[in-house]
């Protein structure tokens, strides 16, 4: 009897210890998915965030667009950290300025995200940007709203050239997704080509009339979370071509050649910073 005693008390042992240690591992493996609760972006106090004049804010209603030979980058540098972005107009998602090691950067905050919310203000925004169709945006946006994305104020139409940022996942249990949209019409439909560190691909998107498709798919482009990545698209005529960490992973014709606005997009609950986002056009 006292043997088995001794058998049920060490078996008990044994699988006490194997569920202790699972759940550290568990909660290890899961820990650097998940931010901090400490929010990482922004400063431990408010007296360390301060506005800095910033070269949009000077024509918030006004944006200047981009013309056919002219380049643009938008660093964030003068854009004030815990405010929205100026210089990306916000549809989906929950969009600020944080800060990266003292380097001010854009950030999407997937945990405030929420299926089926478009941002505050959209409508508002919807009409700056489209003005009389902004209703057909709408619609769209709304109907898309599983993925965030936010438009690059200054550039008003863009076809051929290169588009690229660099980008810096820093959670997300559904999704890390980070990429460029681009050819954004009127009535919301657009592209996006976007890396993934969860899944180590590149993805080129289509959303056409409410509807997502994958039009093209490369695997093992590795981009680990919590480093910085550079990502850059470049079309000519209906020929795009995927760039990570400055090798080319992608080409692919498209039925149609581009034209439309340009920003960054990711998916549901993604946690991810930007940086120096570009545009060189070659019209």
């Amino acid at each position: 009897m006292k043997t088995t005693n001794t058998k049920i008390v060490f078996s008990a042992g044994v699988i006490a210890g194997l569920l202790t240690a699972a759940l550290f591992a568990y909660q290890s493996y899961f820990s650097w998915l998940q931010p901090q609760q400490q929010v990482e972006y922004l400063p431990e106090t408010m007296s360390d965030i301060s506005f800095i004049p910033s070269a949009y804010a000077a024509t918030n209603d006004k944006q200047t667009t981009i013309h056919s030979n002219s380049a643009i980058t938008v660093d964030f540098s003068a854009e004030a950290v815990g405010a929205t972005p100026v210089s990306f107009a916000p549809a989906v998602g929950y969009w600020l300025i944080g800060a990266d090691n003292g380097n001010k950067v854009l950030v999407v905050d997937g945990r405030k995200w929420s299926r089926g919310n478009a941002a505050t203000g959209l409508a508002d925004k919807a009409r700056a940007l489209y003005g009389k169709r902004y209703a057909e945006f709408l619609d769209n946006v709304k109907a898309y709203a599983y993925y965030p994305f936010a438009v690059c104020q200054p550039v008003d139409n863009f076809t051929n050239g290169d588009i690229s940022m660099r980008f810096k996942s820093i959670a997300g249990r559904i999704d890390q997704g980070a990429g460029i949209l681009f050819d954004l019409k009127p009535n919301g439909d657009y592209y996006a080509l976007r890396a993934n560190p969860l899944e180590n691909n590149l993805v080129l998107w289509r959303f056409k009339r409410g509807k997502r498709s994958s039009i093209s798919w490369v695997r093992n482009v590795l981009t680990p979370s919590r480093q910085w990545h550079d990502i850059k698209l470049h079309t000519e005529g209906r020929l795009i071509k995927g760039y990570v960490n400055g090798k080319q992973f992608m080409a692919f014709r498209l039925p149609e050649t581009v034209s439309g606005k340009v920003g960054i997009w990711t998916k549901a609950d993604s946690v991810v910073y930007f940086d120096d986002f570009k545009v060189v056009p070659n019209d």
